[in-house]
């Protein structure tokens, strides 16, 4: 039987100059927008704060992401495995950065499965949750990408941010899913190629995932350390 999966995801606030080299140079981020969505569920949860006329606010205040890591908390003690796509390296780093909670957000990070981080253990490059969504068929939206969300939540676009970010969600578990099943992780390459990565004992936490052999990176110029996804602790 499978597991129980929530996966969550959050988009930014800060507007990033055109060609920008790191996204993490550019923090504090801000969040405006957070999701959450059950794998045993048929939509999404979002969190957002609002202004005293109950309009959504420019950025997510310290309580409301605080509130935020809590659910996360309580979902797990209800038996739910967290996942994300590259939660470790991105958003429980922000989220811990805007609440503040770092010890909470380190251990939630540690037991969760990051789909992403297990691929780049085994393969030592990452993958992006689109090229998994589209070897089984789905996609993220054409119009709307994580890069264009602060201006249209600054412009008043809310909606389109918060099913964007829902969206997100449901490609998560979507894929997590699928993979689970096949037991491989398939993903469409560079070259239009379906290539896959196999998982034969499911999904790894991140904790699970760091314990794996280190895969030859002999071939890159410049292969990232594992330890560029923790270093914000």
């Amino acid at each position: 039987m499978s597991r129980k999966y929530l996966a969550f995801d959050i988009e930014t606030a800060k507007i990033l100059p055109e060609n920008f080299v790191d996204l993490h140079d550019h923090r504090p981020l801000g969040i405006t927008c957070m999701a959450s969505w059950c794998s045993d569920e048929s939509s999404a949860v979002t969190f957002y704060s609002k202004n005293p006329d109950g309009s959504p606010a420019p950025q997510m205040t310290k309580v409301d992401v605080a509130a935020f890591v809590q659910h996360l908390k309580t979902k797990l003690q209800e038996g739910y495995t967290i996942i994300t796509h590259n939660g470790l390296g991105f958003d429980f780093v922000i989220v811990a950065e805007e609440c503040g909670q770092l010890d909470d957000c380190r251990e939630l990070a540690m037991s969760h499965v990051d789909m992403m981080y297990h691929f780049f253990c085994g393969k030592g490059f990452p993958v992006k949750l689109n090229a998994a969504a589209k070897a089984i068929g789905v996609s993220k939206p054409a119009n709307v990408d994580g890069s264009v969300a602060p201006k249209l939540w600054k412009d008043g676009d809310f909606q389109t941010v918060l099913d964007y970010v829902a969206q997100d969600c449901r490609l998560t578990l979507d894929v997590a899913e699928a993979s689970e099943q096949a037991k491989k992780i398939s993903w469409i390459t560079g070259r239009g190629t379906t290539s896959h990565f196999e998982l034969p004992g499911g999904w790894l936490t991140v904790q699970e995932a760091s314990k794996l052999p280190l895969p030859d990176t002999s071939w890159m110029d410049k292969p990232w350390p594992r330890s560029k996804f923790t270093v914000w602790w």
